[in-house]
């Protein structure tokens, strides 16, 4: 697991509207057994904290940075894609949410 992977989401009773999951949990904590993550959701309306990656069928997803969660590493999906490259976007997007700045 790696900061900033986006990863299949496991849970057949979201992965309809939330197919991906980003993890945003520092690298530093691999110790613990869970990740936090932000959901990828479908479908209009919803906002973006930052650019999508590029995995093929995500045309109309947006990343809720706001709605991040826990979730054990052994049952978290496969990486499909990384935005390392976006690192300052995603974390400012983390700064705004816990510390309003």
């Amino acid at each position: 697991m790696a900061q900033f992977d986006v990863h299949r989401n496991p849970n057949p009773k979201t992965n309809r509207t939330v197919p991906y999951l980003l993890d945003v949990q520092t690298d530093f904590l691999d110790m613990l057994a869970t990740r936090v993550v932000a959901p990828h959701c479908r479908g209009q309306g919803h906002g973006s904290a930052w650019p999508k990656p590029g995995v093929r069928d995500r045309r109309d997803s947006r990343d809720h940075v706001h709605a991040r969660t826990g979730i054990p590493v052994r049952t978290l999906g496969d990486k499909v894609a990384t935005l390392k490259d976006r690192r300052g976007e995603i974390v400012s997007a983390l700064d705004l949410l816990f510390t309003g700045a």
